[in-house]
């Protein structure tokens, strides 16, 4: 586990004004050489601000477009993310692919576009709550990663995020053997697709609710590199927390 670098990520998603740039700058203050990654990942409109920072927290983006430029009023590009300062972007979160309709294609042909701007791509994998409870989440989880993640990723190209739909700002947690059950199998997926040393390299990340509270539990889990936060990385209090969890 040692060659895995820990990652706190957290995803700010439709929140986020200049002001809150002082979260960012706190978290910094907190953690000046923590012993984990910490990334954040603001909207859009602050991406380059925040990526000016002074500090150790890196800044990514939320979604890119699957193309480089061109004619797609309102999206944005992997190179204009790049360009920005960002060094990470999350394809295919859930609230892409339930808001938008994005497809496990689309998220792929994303995660290139991320590659060729020299990002890495967070690809988040996950099961709704119908699918949980007809016992197809390995099934649906082993679809997206077959279909989600292109044939060139590497350990230093690729991180995955499992989320389950039916957990994410719900309150709602799977139980330490869920969580496992899944991280194993996508760890024994991809060691098996790109081999062992790609396979063991890819750092995993949980997403759903997790808190200051419940942040060490997960993190004990085996095959669990760290976490893709929500809510609770919009406050620099709430999100070291969890980062002090990830240290430990």
């Amino acid at each position: 586990m040692s060659h895995r670098r820990k990652l706190a990520a957290g995803n700010w998603k439709m929140n986020g004004r200049a002001g809150d740039l002082d979260q960012i700058r706190a978290l910094a203050e907190r953690h000046p050489s923590p012993g984990c990654e910490v990334l954040i990942c603001p909207p859009a409109t602050l991406v380059a601000r925040a990526a000016a920072l002074d500090g150790s927290v890196a800044i990514g983006g939320q979604d890119c477009h699957w193309n480089d430029e061109g004619a797609h009023t309102g999206d944005i590009s992997a190179p204009m993310l790049a360009d920005a300062g960002a060094t990470h972007v999350i394809v295919g979160h859930s609230e892409r692919r339930g808001d938008w309709g994005e497809s496990d294609d689309i998220v792929r042909r994303k995660a290139e576009a991320a590659w060729r701007a020299g990002l890495v791509a967070i690809v988040c994998v996950g099961e709704t709550l119908s699918e949980r409870e007809a016992a197809n989440t390995l099934d649906i989880i082993n679809g997206q990663l077959a279909a989600s993640i292109p044939d060139q990723a590497t350990g230093r190209n690729l991180i995955v995020a499992y989320e389950p739909v039916w957990a994410i700002g719900t309150g709602k947690v799977p139980t330490a053997d869920q969580i496992g059950e899944v991280h194993d199998l996508i760890r024994t997926r991809l060691e098996r697709r790109f081999g062992e040393g790609v396979g063991r390299s890819v750092r995993l990340l949980y997403g759903g609710s997790v808190k200051p509270a419940n942040a060490a539990e997960i993190f004990a889990v085996s095959n669990v590199d760290g976490a893709l936060v929500g809510g609770a990385s919009l406050k620099a209090d709430e999100f070291s927390g969890i980062i002090d969890a990830l240290e430990g």
